[in-house]
């Protein structure tokens, strides 16, 4: 999936977002990367390219994204928001030893069973912790 700067630029206007070239190059990397970066991450990757970019832009554009839509918190770890550009529901799985995480599908009828029925869900998260296979494969080698 391609998005040019063009598109990139009607996505934000569509959301009522000036599409500068910071906030562009943001959501541009959160497309081509949907690796649930942290404010951190996002600014390491993009400051070399745009040596004006600060951390509280990165941080603004974030929560201008999540006002709109555009992008998804996630709470994995108390000390750690990462951010999904993912926004349709399911679930993630994170690694305790290499610490990338994975997205997952997952069944909305089953979390919306009789046993929730007459409570108001406000949100809807499920995440796993544990080794993923790459992890499990280089220890089980050990």
């Amino acid at each position: 999936m391609t998005h040019n700067f063009k598109e990139l630029s009607s996505k934000l206007e569509h959301n009522r977002i000036r599409p500068t070239i910071q906030r562009i190059k943001i959501l541009e990397y959160l497309v081509k990367n949907p690796c649930h970066p942290t404010v951190e991450n996002l600014y390491k990757e993009l400051h070399p390219a745009i040596p004006t970019l600060s951390r509280t832009t990165v941080y603004n554009t974030l929560n201008l994204f999540l006002e709109a839509g555009l992008v998804k918190l996630l709470n994995i770890e108390d000390n750690e928001a990462r951010y999904d550009i993912i926004t349709e529901l399911h679930g993630h799985f994170k690694c305790n030893q290499c610490g990338y995480i994975s997205n997952f599908s997952i069944n909305i009828d089953m979390l919306e069973s009789g046993e929730l029925a007459g409570y108001q869900i406000n949100g809807k998260s499920v995440y796993f912790k544990g080794i993923c296979p790459k992890c499990l494969a280089n220890i089980n080698s050990n």
